[in-house]
């Protein structure tokens, strides 16, 4: 067994985290086709051989446009568990022990959906993933970026009633155009509330996206984050300050952040000390779960063994979990990786 089939198979039975994975996005093409028929939803394909041939992607925008038409077909609070908890049992067969999960409640409401439907259902899978896969979780309510802020502040009020529900908010959707300082004011009382804050930034939208993020919304951590290269001394302050990123390498190539993998900087950054790890985004569409980017970094990067366990710890580190279970997932993640 060569070195890169064995870190393959270390970074798989590893007890691992994922904190940037957008529940929507892990909607199958099977579960598109299955939910479409049950709730009685037209879509213009047929087949799920029709909506993977759409699957080749240009940029951000144009998996967008396929993202929210596929949305269309999660109706019902039973549909939104469906989604999550299928998620959740991949999470069980990865080794994902601890999910922090994105959603985005306005590309349900602005379609009639209820809130209260959405995170019910969502809540409900993480409930019992809890109890019976051991797997814990936290839920960051999402705002979309492309829509203005005042849609935001709606979707903060709709949210209040299920605040106990949610440890966090994010800003996500096209990045481009639409920059982090739009959205100070919702994240103002998302932090007064006592929510963690996330953002992607430096995806599409340049390292100066980044610096708002971090000092105009407070954020916890970066999703994303990759375009900090361009920007040397933010990056030496987001390495000292060990502020989170998350990165997505096979988003990041199916998206043409980077042509190929070879060219993903995501061991240049663990090397500069930054606190990067890995998650799939949008595994559904973009070929892969955690396990298959870990895969997708090694088979290409070359990393050390050392270099996959501390993206596997980095992901402990930066979650919102408190410190003791992360001290406890610690240790057991050391166990596994001595043996």
């Amino acid at each position: 067994m060569n070195q890169s089939t064995q870190l393959v198979n270390l970074a798989s039975r590893l007890p691992k985290t994922e904190l940037h994975l957008h529940i929507e996005g892990s909607l199958e093409p099977d579960m598109v086709m299955q939910m479409a028929r049950r709730n009685r939803v037209e879509l213009p394909f047929s087949s799920t051989e029709q909506l993977k041939a759409l699957y080749d992607f240009k940029d951000l925008q144009s998996f967008l446009d396929l993202y929210y038409l596929a949305t269309n077909v999660l109706q019902t609070e039973q549909d939104f568990f469906d989604l999550t908890w299928a998620y959740l049992e991949r999470c069980r067969d990865q080794n994902i022990v601890h999910t922090e999960i994105f959603f985005d409640p306005q590309s349900h409401t602005s379609r009639g959906i209820p809130f209260k439907v959405v995170v019910d259902g969502i809540h409900g899978a993480l409930s019992r993933a809890q109890t019976e896969l051991n797997i814990s979780s936290r839920l960051i309510l999402c705002f979309l970026r492309h829509l203005s802020p005042d849609d935001a502040l709606v979707t903060w009020e709709q949210a209040e009633p299920s605040l106990e529900y949610i440890d966090g908010v994010g800003l996500d959707s096209a990045e481009r155009d639409f920059p982090p300082s739009l959205f100070t004011g919702v994240f103002e009382l998302a932090r007064k509330a006592g929510l963690r804050t996330v953002a992607h930034a430096g995806e599409e939208g340049p390292a100066d996206y980044i610096r708002q993020a971090v000092e105009l919304l407070q954020v916890s951590r970066i999703d994303h984050g990759v375009r900090i290269t361009e920007d040397p001394s933010l990056l030496a302050q987001v390495a000292r300050d060990q502020i989170p990123l998350t990165v997505c390498p096979l988003s990041n190539t199916r998206l043409c952040v980077y042509d190929s993998m070879n060219d993903h900087p995501i061991l240049e950054l663990l090397d500069k000390g930054l606190l990067v790890t890995v998650n799939s985004d949008d595994p559904a569409y973009f070929g892969g779960y955690v396990n298959q980017n870990y895969a997708a970094v090694i088979e290409a990067l070359a990393p050390t063994q050392e270099q996959v366990v501390t993206l596997v710890r980095n992901g402990f580190t930066a979650s919102f979990l408190d410190e003791a279970t992360k001290a406890r997932w610690t240790r057991k993640l050391d166990d596994f990786s001595a043996q």
